[in-house]
């Protein structure tokens, strides 16, 4: 894999992977309720979770990556689409997310099995990661080189960046707590990683089958 595919690929699974979700929010519920070991198990499942996603959709696209172009290009079209649709909802989102977890929750008992297999559950039914790498995977893959070794590449990297991001969304919400809870701020991080969604959209346009 060239390294500017990967480059490009790295910033739209940062870009989708920062964007707040449900599992953003059950990390920084369980910062609150728990602590940081308890959001790193849900972490855990969270990337365990996109692993099994991954894979099956790598499965799938056996067929697509040997067939016409056409069916490519509809593939870049459909990840386009996505791309944009979530930017422009994001743009126009004016809620706080961090609004949803009460932030003076008293904290509980944390059973660390209980809160890996909730996080792997919410991230296999979260259609955000399904569609992400049905959609956009084909565009980032060359077809004369091997497809192992970009699947591990492609998936390896969206697993890094969820988990420290899901680390990093929980250290801060618990360090800068009246900085997350500002609406002004929150309306402005919609805006900028809304743009940006759709900016990305646009340039997956232009992305050339190899």
């Amino acid at each position: 894999m060239e390294l500017h595919t990967w480059f490009l690929y790295a910033i739209v699974a940062l870009i989708a992977i920062i964007s707040p979700g449900p599992a953003v929010l059950l990390a920084i519920n369980n910062s609150v309720m728990y602590d940081l070991k308890a959001v790193s198990f849900s972490s855990l499942g969270n990337v365990v979770g996109l692993f099994v996603l991954s894979s099956a959709a790598m499965l799938g696209l056996g067929v697509v990556l040997k067939t016409s172009a056409v069916l490519f290009l509809t593939f870049k079209i459909l990840g386009a689409c996505y791309l944009i649709y979530i930017g422009i909802k994001q743009f126009r989102a004016f809620g706080n997310i961090f609004k949803q977890v009460d932030l003076e929750h008293h904290k509980r008992r944390a059973h660390y099995a209980k809160i890996f297999q909730k996080a792997f559950l919410i991230c296999i039914t979260n259609p955000k990661p399904i569609i992400f790498f049905t959609a956009l995977f084909p565009q980032f893959l060359n077809l004369e080189a091997p497809l192992l070794e970009q699947f591990f590449i492609l998936t390896v990297t969206f697993m890094v960046f969820s988990f420290f991001t899901l680390m990093g969304y929980a250290y801060f919400t618990r360090r800068l707590k009246s900085w997350f809870l500002t609406h002004q701020r929150a309306l402005w991080f919609n805006r900028i990683s809304g743009a940006i969604f759709i900016a990305l959209g646009f340039g997956l346009l232009g992305l050339e089958r190899k």
